[in-house]
């Protein structure tokens, strides 16, 4: 019989939530009380890499602040995406309220008027002509909802996505995502017929071809690699449901010039869908209401979540062309919450506080003011091997050598630990690229302060 620690977990020293400086930071930082919560966590919950051990306890949640128990308070440029309008939005709050007051819930084969309200402000505010919905309560399984909605359109079951991409936790959604920590291991095998392909990521082009000394792709020598291999295993295959991608990779990473046009040609020309995995990019975060607008290209179906609650409530949506309604006689999402009037009037003030604040102009004004002062972070400090970004979904590539592009994950993470206890709190994506996504609604002062911070602990971390 096997023992119990035969089912403990197995994480490495290596992992973030378990490392020396992680432990070293708790047992400077927390109090007594701290320490209590966040112990506690870990007795109740199944633990996880990359959550348990928690940092520590939050109890409150205000603009772009979070505060915990101690009464410390951080600029939030994580937020998991889900802040696009900042915590506790008063506006969000009160519809809420309103809603629990008139209708906290509708059963399964009822509707609502939220329900119908907010499917009618997706179709509007969706490019082209993405004009049907499903609502779920997470975006990993809106992404699962697509793809039944693509293997029930095409008749096939296959689909591409990239290495690196992160999709969601569910079996499916894990499957076509690329993230080792979420799709290998113990867990088993995965969705059958999810390929995937080398990412575009010019600072690290996988194909070997230089960037500039700027870091933009060098079109002439690559000829968009990238987007031609695509094309290459879509003809290869020949039988291809979908291909499932982020528009901007959420690391973040830009597509270059022309890239996703090439790929919405060639899946037109293997008659394959596209879709696009909007949950951390969308709803302003790049500087339009859809990252999918920078490059002029309309996916068969999209999917929305995270910041589409607004930060309070779970709810996701699958949007999709008119021609792809083929699910009449199945049931690709019927959840219990599907239509929940609560979670939908959340979704519909939230996409109301977008529009009337502007926050997607505000994220690209925003975004180009902190993307010139990285610039001339990137000129002074030599640990900063790349920047990148639009709007306000940034990132911040650390290297040891900028000749070499040796990445410095060591230094990330002294660089988060030093930030957390001057007030910030960001996420360290892909092992060195700080990543920065404030909420849309931050002040400029406040921006310009986080980047303060942000500056003197790289220097500090470059003066050790």
């Amino acid at each position: 019989m096997s023992s119990s620690d035969d089912f403990a977990p197995r994480q490495s020293e290596g992992e973030t939530n378990l490392s020396p400086r992680r432990r070293a930071w708790a047992a400077r930082s927390l109090d007594a009380g701290a320490r209590a919560l966040v112990e506690a966590d870990a007795r109740h919950f199944l633990h996880q890499a990359v959550s348990t051990p928690c940092l520590t306890a939050i109890r409150k949640a205000e603009g772009i602040w979070i505060e915990d128990v101690q009464g410390r308070r951080y600029m939030d440029f994580h937020g998991n995406n889900v802040h696009q309008i900042g915590y506790g939005h008063p506006r969000l709050i009160a519809a809420i309220k309103d809603q629990l007051d008139d209708l906290p819930f509708t059963p399964r084969r009822f509707t609502s008027d939220p329900a119908i309200a907010l499917a009618a402000k997706l179709a509007e505010a969706a490019p082209g002509d993405l004009s049907k919905v499903l609502l779920t309560t997470g975006g990993s399984a809106a992404i699962e909802v697509a793809l039944k909605i693509a293997r029930a359109a095409t008749g096939r079951y296959k689909t591409i996505s990239f290495w690196d991409a992160f999709h969601g936790a569910g079996f499916a959604a894990a499957s076509v995502g690329g993230e080792q920590l979420f799709r290998s291991g113990a867990i088993g095998p995965l969705l059958a017929g999810s390929e995937h392909v080398a990412p575009f990521t010019c600072f690290r082009c996988p194909y070997g071809h230089p960037c500039d000394d700027n870091g933009a792709p060098r079109l002439d020598l690559c000829h968009m690699t990238c987007a031609n291999f695509l094309r290459y295993v879509l003809e290869k295959e020949g039988d291809v449901a979908a291909v499932v991608a982020e528009p901007i990779r959420a690391v973040p990473t830009i597509p270059p010039p022309g890239f996703w046009q090439a790929v919405r040609q060639a899946c037109d020309d293997a008659g394959a869908l596209l879709i696009f995995d909007e949950i951390p990019t969308g709803l302003g975060r790049t500087g339009r209401l859809f990252a999918c607008e920078h490059d002029g290209v309309t996916p068969d179906i999209l999917v929305l979540g995270k910041g589409l609650g607004g930060g309070v409530l779970p709810i996701a949506a699958a949007m999709a062309r008119p021609g792809l309604d083929v699910g009449g006689d199945y049931a690709f999402g019927h959840y219990t919450h599907e239509k929940n009037p609560v979670t939908a009037r959340a979704a519909l003030t939230t996409l109301q506080i977008i529009e009337d604040e502007g926050l997607a102009g505000r994220s690209a004004t925003l975004g180009r003011r902190a993307l010139a002062r990285l610039e001339e972070m990137k000129s002074r400090h030599p640990l900063i091997g790349d920047v990148r970004g639009r709007g306000l979904l940034l990132g911040v590539e650390l290297v040891r050598n900028r000749e070499t592009k040796d990445p410095a994950p060591e230094a990330a993470e002294s660089i988060l630990y030093r930030a957390l206890d001057k007030g910030l709190s960001f996420k360290v994506s892909m092992g060195s690229v700080i990543n920065l996504s404030p909420p849309l609604t931050i002040a400029e002062a406040d921006l310009d302060r986080a980047l303060d911070i942000l500056e003197a602990c790289i220097g500090e971390e470059e003066g050790d």
